[in-house]
């Protein structure tokens, strides 16, 4: 458990969401095959936008009286290789102090297999209900958390935000307030346009996927499906890793002996990313094998500048965190029905024929709060 406190005043209670009542505003191809909706089919006009604009400019500080710090709640798995979730915590609250609004958090961390922990802390969270004013959850995997969702986001007593995920499931009877997340379709769609443009048609590859449902759906389904349609790309394997560096360790070890035609090894996140070059590594096949990771992380690009990792779709990773902060300040203002239902972050792809200043670049902007390299944790 983290806490960090902060010498200001809050306006005490936290408004429930609202204007995302009636669902979809907007019926798009495949509505009927969804169990969730996606952005475009919750999302008013301009929300999104306008949101984002505001994450990417200058802070406004809040100017509302307040009497006490905002206390935070955040469930997430945290404790994975990633550091999608460190970053976007330093993000939101280097955000907050940027506005000028106090805050307190309580950090609940797992591992993404953890489920059964998540669920713990969920309800834990629920029942102590008068201890915090927002709940920021990372789902281990959406349609797991589903139900846990949908408690924190019915309970009164603060405003929920997940983050991580894009496409609010149809069943809940109680949305949460907003959706944070990077569109993983989208990413996966821009990294088969750039591996397409790349490397061409009639390739072999092999994939170390995550766990079944939305996200490994989008980032490997949606791309493997992609450069099969458009570039006759022939898949051989894919290997459930269950987002874990062992995962990706044993997938491409698996790979590299049974199937040494693949020479592309497509990652669905960066602990499998990390495992992945770990194993082409003990074997000295680096050079040999193409390898994406997922994300962009400050290890990523690390192994990018090393010549271990090829390329990643590339979060600009503190819009996430900066624009929770700018919801929170929002919300306090009663301004939550102004608030897009979901948001998203810029993806673009970082790789191997960059040049430094290039990356370097890159990695300033995506972590602009957070910081550049990789965070020591």
């Amino acid at each position: 458990m983290t806490t960090v406190l902060m010498t200001s005043t809050l306006l005490t209670g936290a408004a429930s969401a609202d204007g995302h009542a009636q669902l979809p505003l907007k019926e798009l191809p495949g509505i009927a095959d969804r169990e969730h909706w996606v952005p475009g089919e919750v999302n008013a006009p301009g929300k999104l936008e306008a949101l984002q604009a505001v994450v990417g400019g200058e802070a406004v500080p809040f100017t509302g009286s307040i009497d006490k710090p905002v206390q935070i709640a955040l469930i997430y798995p945290s404790a994975d290789t990633s550091d999608f979730w460190a970053r976007n915590y330093l993000a939101m609250t280097k955000r907050l102090e940027q506005l000028g609004i106090a805050y307190e958090t309580t950090e609940f961390a797992s591992r993404q297999v953890e489920h059964s922990l998540q669920a713990t802390y969920a309800s834990q969270v629920d029942q102590d209900a008068d201890l915090y004013d927002y709940v920021i959850f990372g789902p281990s995997e959406l349609a797991i958390q589903g139900d846990n969702i949908e408690k924190l986001a019915g309970n009164d007593g603060f405003s929920t935000y997940v983050w991580a995920f894009h496409t609010p499931l149809k069943y809940l009877k109680q949305q949460p307030a907003v959706w944070f997340d990077f569109s993983s379709a989208a990413g996966a769609l821009t990294m088969c346009d750039y591996m397409l443009g790349r490397l061409g048609n009639d390739i072999t590859m092999a994939m170390n996927r995550g766990i079944p449902g939305i996200t490994d759906n989008q980032r490997s389904g949606d791309f493997k499906a992609c450069v099969e349609e458009k570039g006759n790309w022939n898949t051989v394997y894919e290997h459930y890793g269950e987002y874990q560096t062992e995962g990706g360790f044993e997938g491409t070890s698996l790979i590299m002996q049974s199937y040494p035609e693949a020479k592309i090894i497509h990652n669905a996140n960066t602990a499998m990313a990390m495992g992945s070059v770990e194993a082409q590594l003990a074997m000295g096949k680096e050079k040999e094998i193409f390898s994406t990771g997922w994300g962009g992380t400050g290890l990523e690009l690390e192994a990018i500048r090393r010549g271990e990792l090829d390329a990643t779709p590339m979060r600009m990773g503190d819009d996430v965190g900066a624009a929770t902060a700018e919801a929170i300040k929002a919300d306090l203002e009663n301004r939550g029905a102004d608030l897009p239902l979901v948001f998203l972050g810029r993806i673009t792809i970082a790789h191997d024929q960059m040049s430094a200043d290039e990356l370097n670049a890159l990695e300033t902007e995506a972590f602009r709060f957070s910081g550049v390299g990789a965070l020591n944790r």
